[in-house]
């Protein structure tokens, strides 16, 4: 029995039966990925004899029996935390963060640390896209969805400041879901931009992605982007239920259009004359002008929040840091008080502007990147399309919808109102199956289609 192919309801369905056990599972986990790792990369820390003891001391619970790969900017005790830079080689967590001890408080466990960009920016890991190792699996979240994609573990754990997890989803292959901002807590796990910093989740389906991040909301009294009501905020995320009538999405090309690839642009068109097919009421609509600043408002937060959370790290070991992080900082630090303020004030107003433009709308789609993984390993390409919902905190989770001309995934993008994961999670999965498009796994580049239909639990 291959059981790295099933679904992670599937293995939860298994195991609850008793037809294979979790070190079963964890095995044959193992075994995919000696298979594929040496020319992968996506593991930055990987203990197997660790993982198997885990395993065989699972807990019960949602997730009882499931291993999850977590980024490597996450503390798990006793384990290293790298955060892709060599200014932490050796370090050894003391105590998990918050998102690791409710999955294991969840009867989850972990597999392993997953490779994460340069302190989750851009300077690149040595992750390769699974489905051809020659093109960039995205970043900064890069192990956690080429693992994910190749069927190495059924979940793993990412972290999104601008496009860091719909990005490399999109690029590998795989759903990932980013939920509103404050529901899920970072404490224990690098800050690089306290305003922006998000945690989402990578799967194969949408109802996997949703139960991983149900066990994970709920306020963190140690993280002050934590929202005190999350608990009640996120009622329902589990269910995923569909809508009761097919949608109203709002189809949105937004200010960056003009850098969408025109394969990623015919697969948007592809998408939405099925979402109408099956019955969605599907508007093409404008963001008004207000969004066009969006993008230089992020960067504006981004680089003063993430210079004063790594000034100091910058300042004992600059010579260690790259030069596309060095700049970054160095700008962070020129940029004034003022400057700062107005963009925090202008992405209130971004955010509420969103929250009025859909009203009329269960969501909006949107593309979720310029189009295919762009052919290079120097670079984990541009988060450009993910950039208005991150700045607004918006929930944003993103399916696989085809193949580009290089054979490599392209993707739908959708994106639901601030605080409403449960309606996008239902939506979400209702295109998915209307879209009806089968992934499978990848395999850098070699034929291994399964049976896995993202919007599907059960293949």
């Amino acid at each position: 029995m291959t059981l790295y192919r099933m679904s992670m309801r599937g293995m939860l369905d298994g195991l609850r039966a008793g037809r294979f056990t979790a070190e079963a599972l964890t095995r044959d986990l193992l075994a995919r990925i000696d298979a594929l790792e040496p020319r992968l990369h996506a593991w930055a820390w990987l203990d197997a004899p660790r993982a198997l003891a885990a395993a065989r001391g699972a807990g019960r619970g949602p997730l009882g029996g499931i291993p999850i790969g977590i980024k490597d900017i996450m503390h798990v005790r006793g384990v290293p935390t790298g955060m892709g830079s060599p200014v932490y080689d050796g370090f050894i967590a003391q105590e998990s963060a918050a998102v690791v001890q409710r999955l294991e408080a969840a009867g989850g466990f972990v597999l392993g640390k997953t490779v994460t960009a340069e302190l989750a920016y851009f300077h690149p890991g040595p992750t390769r896209n699974p489905w051809d190792p020659t093109h960039t699996p995205g970043g900064s979240s890069m192990g956690s969805a080429a693992a994910v994609a190749a069927g190495m573990v059924p979940a793993a754990l990412g972290t999104q400041t601008n496009g860091s997890v719909i990005r490399p989803a999109a690029f590998c292959g795989c759903v990932g879901y980013k939920p509103s901002s404050g529901l899920i807590p970072r404490s224990g796990m690098l800050e690089f931009s306290a305003t922006l910093d998000q945690v989402g989740v990578f799967a194969r389906s949408v109802e996997d992605a949703a139960l991983v991040a149900s066990v994970l909301v709920g306020h963190d009294a140690a993280d002050r982007g934590s929202l005190e009501n999350a608990q009640a905020l996120a009622d329902g995320l589990f269910l995923v239920a569909p809508p009761p009538r097919p949608p109203r999405l709002a189809a949105v090309r937004s200010p960056v259009w003009h850098l969408a690839e025109e394969p990623q642009r015919a697969q948007f068109e592809r998408d939405i004359r099925a979402l109408r097919g099956a019955g969605a009421q599907v508007a093409e609509v404008e963001l008004g002008d207000a969004f066009a600043q969006a993008h230089a408002m992020l960067r504006r937060i981004m680089y003063v929040e993430a210079a004063r959370a790594l000034g100091p790290l910058q300042t004992e070991h600059r010579a260690r840091l790259s030069d596309a992080l060095n700049r970054l900082l160095d700008e962070g630090r020129a940029i004034s008080e003022a400057e700062y303020r107005e963009a925090l004030d202008v992405q209130a107003s971004l955010q509420r502007a969103l929250q009025d433009f859909l009203v009329p709308f269960d969501a909006l789609i949107t593309p979720p990147a310029r189009g295919e993984a762009p052919a290079t390993l120097d670079s984990i390409g541009d988060p450009t399309f993910c950039t208005i919902w991150s700045l607004c905190g918006a929930p944003a989770l993103t399916i696989p919808t085809g193949f580009g001309p290089n054979r490599l995934p392209l993707g739908l993008q959708v994106v639901g109102r601030l605080y409403d994961d449960a309606r996008l999670l239902g939506v979400a999965r209702w295109c998915a199956g209307a879209i009806g498009f089968d992934i499978g796994l990848a395999s850098l580049g070699t034929a291994d289609s399964t049976s896995l239909c993202c919007g599907f639990p059960d293949a």
